[in-house]
């Protein structure tokens, strides 16, 4: 287990992470979620020893020997020798984590394999495609077998097959390693993790599991209403608000569309369209869904814009 208690990180004026605490647990998979500049990159640095912390702790209690060798690491940026085919780099990589020769052929020919490297073994690494210099750089991260793997954005830059091919590899990873996962992809995080962690501005937002998260927005499911015409101004965006509220749970105006969770929202349809005929907007398309790890992002986190 990894346990972080109060962790501070600044870069000047600027409080990257800001007091920190939370345990990571011996074999689960753990989604790191957060906007640009959350945080979540600085945090998994820390984590891996490439940068040090202004406050707090980080406490491993699992493993007593070399950290090093017990992490393995895959960064946002693809990062590889370009003059060494994918088989060479890797042996190299797993002779310095210790493996012998043989050790190191053995591990890197069954990534290689399991990563779709069938026909590119040899071939030098600034000639692969970036789908493939992305699953190289996953290779690199397992090559010694770690116990702990840490992957950051381990799909940016994949085609449909790729990303199917390196899902499949973090849920086998997931039977018998701890993996951290941080990503954008809400949709990976809600099929992949045990548990996730929510950051924005360096502060811990939630620490959960998806089900408990998404059962968090709200009894009953989500109607979304998609109108043709939009209300005049802000007062009758709360006049109308106000009148749904009265027969259902929440009611959230976004710009294009209407956002309504109800416990039997189906019965609440025809009492919904009569208000809305009623100040005049007029109905493109409704669609009933079940809440989404992204709804819970989006109300934690806001709708503007990061860079």
């Amino acid at each position: 287990m990894r346990q972080i208690t109060h962790l501070v990180k600044r870069f000047g004026n600027l409080v990257a992470v800001d007091d920190l605490s939370l345990e990571i647990q011996q074999g689960e998979m753990l989604g790191f979620l957060g906007p640009n500049g959350a945080g979540k990159t600085t945090v998994i640095r820390m984590l891996c020893g490439l940068l040090y912390n202004d406050g707090g702790e980080i406490l491993w209690k699992d493993h007593s020997d070399n950290l090093s060798k017990s992490i393995g690491f895959c960064p946002q940026e693809n990062i590889y020798w370009p003059r060494l085919t994918s088989r060479e780099q890797l042996v190299f990589m797993g002779k310095m984590y210790g493996l012998d020769s043989r050790e190191a052929n053995h591990h890197a020919g069954e990534l290689l394999n399991s990563l779709g490297f069938d026909l590119k073994q040899n071939v030098l690494a600034e000639k692969l495609s970036g789908g493939m210099k992305r699953r190289l750089n996953i290779a690199r991260a397992l090559i010694h077998d770690p116990p702990v793997v840490i992957l950051d954005e381990p799909e940016a830059g994949l085609d449909p097959q790729s990303r199917i091919l390196v899902r499949e590899l973090i849920k086998s990873l997931a039977i018998k390693k701890t993996v951290i996962l941080a990503t954008h992809n809400m949709d990976e995080a809600e099929r992949l993790t045990d548990r996730v962690a929510i950051l924005d501005q360096g502060k811990l937002l939630k620490l959960e599991t998806v089900e408990k998260l998404k059962k968090s927005m709200g009894v009953g499911d989500l109607l979304e209403i998609s109108l043709i015409n939009q209300p005049p101004n802000d007062k009758a965006i709360q006049q109308i608000r106000d009148t749904l509220s009265t027969i259902c749970e929440t009611v959230t105006f976004l710009q294009d569309r209407l956002q309504i969770r109800s416990k039997d929202v189906l019965e609440t349809i025809p009492n919904i369209t009569t208000i809305l005929k009623q100040y005049q907007l007029e109905i493109s398309e409704i669609q009933l869904r079940k809440n989404t790890l992204e709804d819970v992002f989006i109300q934690l986190t806001g709708r503007g814009l990061r860079d």
